[in-house]
Parts: structure tokens; sequence; C-alpha cells
């Protein structure tokens, strides 16, 4: 009986111990699980190392200024050599007819005459020889240009040879040389320096002034009967040989240079035009002013305004 009443305290004390023992500190949450809080979080990044980066030099042209300077040489001989050839070439010529004049297998009107064709027509060819430089029409000028040294020194009595007084001039006198000729190589160096190979100017108004001019004095000497009315010492087939072979020299000289690549003609237009320019200069070539200025001034002059404004270039 007793051990049944003490043993009811004693289970009550349990029960009290029970409910005054601390809760701990561990927390739970509620919180729903996702797979983003199950996916393990990445390691912090590791500090960037102080790398050293080596950059590639800038590609270096193979055209150092050495190259640059050989080809430059290079260019200077080849023009130069050109020169030479051209002014031998000339020289050779002029020398040709001077023998077949001395020697009186040629007379020396046609002799003269044909020096004129000739020696403007063969500059005129030699140019595509030079090299594509801006300096090229230089060089070629010194050929003229010797030349023209050459007529100023016998012309003034300097020095003698009869060779080219008798070629180049009409009645054999040595101040002769200081006007038809002087002029003749002054149109040459003119050409060459302002129209050169890229326009159809300067080639139209040497192919006027060298080939219609030249021819139309021969044709004229041998088959001149009928005088052109305002002009007795002109004649007809004189003028009209030198339109027809003013005409065609100037076209064939165009498509020569076309053909090399310096000229990109109209050909239906060019063909108009240059017809156009060889009437011009047949008509200044006929008229009565040969006293007052010469035919190597006036015609290609003339053959060239009338080019150039119809060219433009």
């Amino acid at each position: 009986m007793s051990l049944l009443v003490s043993t009811g305290p004693s289970l009550s004390f349990r029960s009290n111990v029970y409910f005054l023992r601390r809760p701990t500190t561990t927390t739970t949450t509620n919180l729903p699980l996702s797979s983003a809080s199950l996916t393990p979080k990445p390691p912090p990044p590791l500090p960037t190392p102080r790398v050293h980066t080596l950059h590639r030099a800038p590609y270096a042209s193979p055209c150092t200024p050495r190259a640059a300077y050989s080809a430059a040489a290079v260019t200077i001989l080849r023009d130069a050599g050109a020169a030479a050839a051209v002014l031998a070439g000339a020289y050779a010529l002029v020398s040709a007819f001077d023998f077949l004049t001395q020697r009186n297998l040629i007379q020396q009107s046609l002799s003269r005459k044909l020096v004129h064709i000739l020696s403007g027509l063969f500059f005129m060819a030699s140019w595509p020889i030079f090299s594509t430089t801006t300096e090229a029409r230089y060089f070629a000028c010194l050929v003229p240009l010797v030349n023209f040294l050459r007529l100023v020194i016998h012309g003034l009595s300097l020095a003698s040879d009869e060779g080219l007084i008798k070629s180049v001039t009409r009645e054999g006198k040595p101040e002769e040389l200081l006007r038809g000729p002087l002029y003749y190589v002054l149109i040459l160096i003119l050409c060459a320096l302002i129209f050169w190979r890229e326009s159809p100017v300067g080639l139209i108004s040497l192919a006027m002034m060298c080939g219609g001019d030249g021819i139309a004095d021969i044709i004229g000497r041998r088959f001149g009967s009928l005088k052109i009315p305002y002009n007795q010492q002109k004649s007809w087939a004189g003028s009209i040989s030198m339109f027809i072979f003013g005409f065609l020299i100037s076209i064939g000289m165009l498509q020569c240079y076309s053909v090399l690549g310096y000229l990109h003609l109209d050909w239906v237009q060019t063909v108009q035009k240059v017809a156009l320019v060889s009437l011009v200069a047949t008509v200044v070539e006929s008229l009565p002013t040969t006293e007052i200025v010469d035919d190597n001034i006036s015609v290609p002059l003339v053959s060239m305004a009338v080019a150039f404004s119809m060219f433009g270039y």
C-alpha cells in the first residue's frame, strides 16, 4: 500500500523534469527543397595570374628602302637607255639622208620632207619603250632637246655641218635651221611634255604636222598643177593628200596606242573627230600665211586646239 503511494510523486517529478528541459539550438526550416538548392556551389574563382602577352610584330613589307632605291635606279636606267636608243636612231636617220643628199642620190627637197615625216613618226612610235613613271616623258624629251641644241649651234654658225643643212633646209642656208626645223623640234617637246601617251591630242597634232603636212608637200610638188584659187603656192592635190594621210596616220597611231592600253576610245566618235581635225588642219595649211607663220607652228597648234576641244584631255 505504501509503495503505491510513494511511486506517484516520483512519476510526477520525472514529468516535470522533462518539461523543464532546455530546447536544443538546432533549428529546422520547413521550406521546400528544390533542385537548385541541391546543386553544389562552384568553387570561388582563383585569382587571375598576371600574364605577359607577346604581340607579333606588324608585317614588314619586302619593299625596303634599299629595294625601292634599286627599283628607282632600274627605272632611271631604262628610261636613260631608251632615250639614248631613240637619239641614236634619230641621228642615224638624219645621217642616212645626209649621206644620200651629199651623194646626189636623192633631191634635197625630197630628203628634207622625208626627214620631216620620219623623224616625228619615229619619235612618236618610240614612246611605249619608256617606263610608266611620270618622269619618263622628260627622258623622252631629251631626244628633241639635243636636236634643238644642234640646230641652234649650226644655225648660228657656231659649227658647220653641210649634210645637216642640206637635209633639212630649203635653200641650204644655216639660218634656215632657226625657223622651220627649230619650230618642229619645239612642237615635239611640247606634245611629249603636255600630252604624252595618255592623250590623243598630242598624237593627232604630230600626225598632222609630220605625216599630213610632209606628204602634202611631196604630192603637191609632183602632181600639183591645179592650184588653189586663194593661194597659188598650194595645190588641190597637196591639200587632198594632207587631209587623207593626216587622217590615216592619226587613226593608225591612235589604234597602236589603244592596243597597247594607253588609250580607250569610242571609235565611231573618234573617226568623226579626227576627220574634223584633219579638215581644219588642211584648211589652215592651205592659207597664204607661210611668210607670216610657219606651217610647223600653225598646223600643229590649230590641230592641238581643235582636238583638245573635242576630246577634252
